[in-house]
């Protein structure tokens, strides 16, 4: 009786997110240092009786439970990295924690251009010293912030050179960086109403950067969008494959899939005909250059017909 173990044969397919990552220790700094700016505005705003500096506290709250939103995506993507009921791991995990947060930015940018119409329509008396005050330590707090989970994504592979978003991360900098442009805004307005009397400044200023954050969550939801649907295959890499293995013998490349299972992996599906026909490891070890490739599954189909592909010339 032969006893078979295919141990050997079997991989896995964290695809790097077994490892804690970078962006997720940084993401806790921010939170740290947000919640924080809430405790302190929150109790000088109960003391000194500010309503301004008791609303900027509390907008810090709601900003540390949208970036709560990606460390928990960078936790469950960690801890189920091995688990079988995801097929191809939980890569995609970061993406969706991403979607959300574009969905979290859409919402904060119609609440922001609601509010600044109303307020356009009907203006209210604005404390400019104190606001100005609050705008500031907001817009240092959220600098710091943008710096620490700024992400570089771009590397090189030989002479090509692509780009790989950590859109769970950016999508926490983008959250970041819609508080900053706001609070450029928002000084700029207040210290033109103080200085010259112009209220209506401050609502426009509102506009422009609701439309601005809306610019960014519409760009991070068509990012995140391809992922999760599984069309984040460009199309040069698509040829640049088909290329590599149609160059071998008689080769044609009937069919490709080609998506994402990770910020710096993906996956493929790869149909072949020919009339030489190889074990898969062959035509696997044609596209052994292209890094990005962390699952690979190759069909073979044997061609016994003159019309099944073109000769090579």
């Amino acid at each position: 009786m032969h006893i078979y173990t295919l141990d050997r044969w079997r991989h896995s397919h964290t695809f790097g997110t077994e490892a804690k990552r970078s962006g997720e220790q940084r993401t806790w700094w921010v939170i740290g240092l947000t919640v924080t700016m809430m405790i302190a505005e929150i109790t000088a705003g109960t003391l000194y009786g500010s309503m301004a500096l008791l609303a900027d506290g509390w907008h810090m709250g709601t900003h540390a439970a949208a970036l709560g939103i990606t460390v928990f995506a960078y936790i469950f993507a960690r801890r189920n990295a091995d688990n079988p009921h995801f097929s191809f791991g939980t890569g995609k995990v970061g993406d969706l924690g991403g979607f959300a947060s574009a969905v979290g930015l859409a919402v904060v940018a119609l609440l922001v251009f609601a509010e600044s119409v109303h307020r356009m329509v009907t203006p209210v008396a604005i404390h400019f010293n104190e606001a100005i005050f609050v705008a500031v330590i907001g817009l240092i707090v959220n600098i710091v912030s943008a710096i620490i989970l700024r992400d570089e994504h771009n590397h090189e592979h030989g002479n090509h050179h692509h780009q790989h978003h950590d859109n769970n991360l950016r999508g926490a900098y983008l959250h970041v960086l819609a508080d900053a442009t706001t609070s450029v805004f928002a000084i700029a307005a207040l210290l033109a109403g103080r200085q010259f009397g112009w209220v209506w400044m401050d609502p426009m200023m509102g506009i422009v950067g609701s439309l601005v954050i809306a610019s960014w969550s519409i760009g991070l939801l068509k990012d995140t969008s391809k992922v999760l649907l599984d069309a984040e295959g460009s199309e040069a890499l698509r040829n640049r494959i088909r290329e590599s293995i149609e160059a071998d013998a008689d080769n044609r490349v009937s069919d490709l899939h080609l998506w994402r299972v990770g910020s710096h992996h993906m996956a493929a599906i790869i149909s072949v005909v020919t009339h030489a026909p190889r074990d898969p490891d062959h035509y696997k070890r044609l596209i052994q250059d292209f890094e990005e490739l962390a699952h690979v599954t190759i069909e073979v189909n044997p061609c016994k017909g003159e019309t099944c592909v073109h000769h090579a010339s």
